[in-house]
């Protein structure tokens, strides 16, 4: 099946935050814009659902306050008196020796202040003394690594690794430091770090450079409240939003007199899994099936596969636990991969995280979250049954928690899994992204934004998105 003609201004291929932030800014230029998403609603890793009367998140829950990008975006979405911070009480990790506190000034778990009481109860005097070495070490200690797990050892030793940075990293990125180009997972850290010749001193640089309050925030009802709202202006721009529509093919067609694209005379046919082709001269490519798209127009007509990271599966437990009020972990504990006796990596105690949950939740009921699924897992000591993840959930949590919780205290639960959200920010992976970009810059009025190329968080992601859109309405 081929489109008769160019019925559409821009086609955006993918309807995640990238996505509809894309859009937006198309449709702001007076196009006429299709968005298309391949899953049953738009959203991606920032969609909602609900578990027990109570509307959370399905996925990412904030976002990083670092360089104002978020919070600008989101005053011009008028949500500026929704933005809100989590409380402090702080989050700790699991240990095979105990649980300890992580470091509240840190940087994925890097300490900036090694003596501080909450990094010596976790690392022990001795983790202690080898990390402050760091303060007197060469600058060139170090130097040469091109991973964090190696920059993390050579300078402040293999317990802050193991017991701080690498349950971090888990969390955050679902991979491992060893697998990490430093330069991707914290673009300001390299330059920092030859400032100051000392990871320490450089993370208490960036900490003091971010703005006041927390390094993270997030929205009054959720983070998903973004989607809601950007999905909700798109459609009053008429823009066409379309869920369960999966882009199979992109085709590069002659434009109609020759002077579609930007005078190139270039126009494409984006084929969906159904038969459809919407024709349009310009196309945005907000998805990590990207690269499936654009290989046909790569030299050689293949391209690097992209990292497709863990496969993440999200255990959200509604409880009825009194005990909980008095948030015994703070705001949630991340698992360090030695200890056998959770298989979690991570728990978010929702409820102690957001006062706006906590006001929200009947009293004594609380929202409990556990994340499995690391880079290198098999997945074997996953349940595949829902069933039976909750039932894992609830014994992971009162190992985490210290609270014991059953069946009989489960108000509602909810599983989600995720598959590429979090792609490791790896030097195979940016070498990946590049040959993509490469590509896409070849063929006029295509352009391609994402998590998956940008990076994981709406402070990357935003400012990638708009400068996409910009570049074919320039």
């Amino acid at each position: 099946m081929t489109a008769s003609g160019p019925t559409w201004d821009a086609v955006v291929v993918g309807g995640g935050v990238a996505g509809l932030v894309a859009a937006r800014d198309l449709a702001a230029a007076g196009l006429r814009v299709a968005v298309l998403d391949a899953d049953d609603e738009p959203g991606g890793a920032v969609r909602g659902h609900t578990v027990a009367g109570l509307r959370l998140d399905a996925g990412a829950e904030s976002f990083a306050t670092r360089g104002g990008t978020v919070a600008a975006y989101l005053d011009d979405l008028d949500l500026t008196d929704r933005v809100c911070l989590p409380a402090a009480h702080g989050s700790w990790v699991h240990l095979p020796s105990g649980d300890g506190p992580l470091p509240r000034t840190g940087l994925l778990g890097i300490p900036s202040e090694p003596f501080a009481a909450d990094v010596r109860r976790t690392i022990g005097l001795v983790g202690v003394l080898r990390a402050s070495l760091d303060l007197v070490l060469p600058g060139r200690v170090g130097a040469g690594a091109t991973s964090l797990g190696a920059l993390v050892r050579a300078r402040l030793g293999a317990r802050v690794l193991d017991r701080l940075v690498r349950p971090v990293v888990a969390g955050v990125h679902a991979s491992d430091p060893d697998d990490l180009d430093v330069g991707a997972v914290s673009p300001g850290l390299p330059a920092a770090l030859r400032e100051a010749r000392s990871l320490t001193r450089a993370v208490r640089t960036l900490r003091a450079s971010a703005p006041a309050g927390s390094a993270v925030q997030g929205i009054e009802g959720g983070l998903h409240v973004l989607v809601d709202t950007l999905v909700a202006d798109l459609r009053e721009r008429g823009v066409d939003v379309r869920a369960d529509a999966r882009a199979c093919r992109l085709r590069a067609v002659p434009a109609p007199g020759g002077d579609a694209a930007g005078g190139e005379g270039v126009t494409y046919d984006v084929e969906l899994g159904d038969g459809t082709v919407l024709r349009a001269p310009r196309v945005v490519l907000a998805s990590p099936s990207a690269a499936d798209l654009l290989a046909d127009h790569a030299p050689g007509g293949t391209l690097p596969t992209l990292d497709a990271g863990a496969v993440v599966t999200l255990v959200t437990l509604v409880v009825d636990a009194p005990a909980l009020d008095g948030a015994p972990r703070g705001t949630g504990v991340l698992v360090a991969r030695e200890a056998s006796d959770v298989t979690a990596k991570a728990l978010t105690h929702a409820t102690a995280k957001w006062p706006w949950l906590a006001r929200t939740a009947p009293a004594g009921r609380h929202v409990v979250r556990l994340s499995y699924g690391r880079a290198g897992d098999d997945g074997r000591d996953v349940p595949a049954a829902d069933d039976a993840l909750v039932d894992l959930g609830l014994r992971d949590a009162s190992v985490l928690l210290g609270v014991p919780l059953d069946r009989a205290a489960l108000a509602g639960s909810a599983v989600v899994r995720w598959r590429q959200a979090l792609p490791r920010p790896s030097a195979a992976h940016r070498e990946a992204v590049a040959e993509v970009r490469a590509t896409a810059a070849a063929l006029p009025g295509v352009a391609v934004c994402g998590a998956w190329t940008a990076g994981n968080g709406l402070a990357s992601v935003i400012p990638d998105a708009r400068r996409a859109a910009a570049t074919l309405v320039g």
